[in-house]
Parts: C-alpha cells; structure tokens; sequence
C-alpha cells in the first residue's frame, strides 16, 4: 500500500503546484487590474444581440458559418500535430488517411467560403 501512495506522490505534488500557480495569477490579477466595472462592461453580450431578449428572435446565419469554421480550423490543428509527430512509423497507409481527414476539411472549408461566412457586412 505504501508503494501505491508513493507512486502517485510526484501527480499531488504536480497538481498542489499547478493549484499554488494558479490562485496565485488569479489574485494578481485581482490586485493589480483595474476594479472598475459599470453596466456596460458587464451586461451579457452573447452572439451579436442583447441575451435576455426574446429566444424565438431571428438571427443571422453566420454565426453558426463561423462557429462551423471555428471548428474545422480547430480540429485540423488537434489532429496534425499527433499526426506530423507519428509520421515516420505510421507509414504510407497514415499519410494517405490524413490526406482524406484534409480533404473532407477542404470541403467544409470551401462550403464556408461560398456561403460567404469569410466576408463579415
């Protein structure tokens, strides 16, 4: 039992650590940021429209076109570095499945810019 505890000693120590460090930035910035709120600077703001309005209110489409963007971008970025990193033992079979991952972010990708979610009136 006394093995076990002193296995995961170095992981408490890790997360005492990472706790310390981060109450310590969080009250920083607390003491050294300007407390200056007024009701402008806190008011909701979510989406391009006030969030307390009606929910059944129309919107524009584009704000989904670029949370979709959002997301192609992102996944494209998570999943090549794994990738770039595995390349020389995954071989030819690897390679060929990323150029496929690509291509079907190419065509998300190109739905977006002919639905215009990249041109912002």
């Amino acid at each position: 039992m006394h093995s076990l505890l002193s296995d995961y000693f170095p992981i408490m120590v890790f997360i005492a650590i990472a706790a310390a460090v981060s109450a310590a930035m969080l009250g920083g910035s607390l003491l050294a940021g300007q407390q200056k709120p007024y009701a402008e600077k806190v008011s909701a703001y979510e989406c391009g429209f006030d969030a307390f309005d009606d929910a059944r209110r129309r919107f524009d489409v584009r704000f989904y076109l670029v949370a979709i963007l959002f997301i192609i971008f992102d996944l494209e970025v998570a999943f090549l570095f794994p990738w770039a990193i595995s390349l020389g033992s995954i071989g030819t079979f690897g390679f060929l499945s990323m150029l496929g991952f690509l291509g079907v972010l190419t065509v998300g990708f190109v739905y977006e810019w002919r639905k215009g979610a990249l041109e912002w009136e």
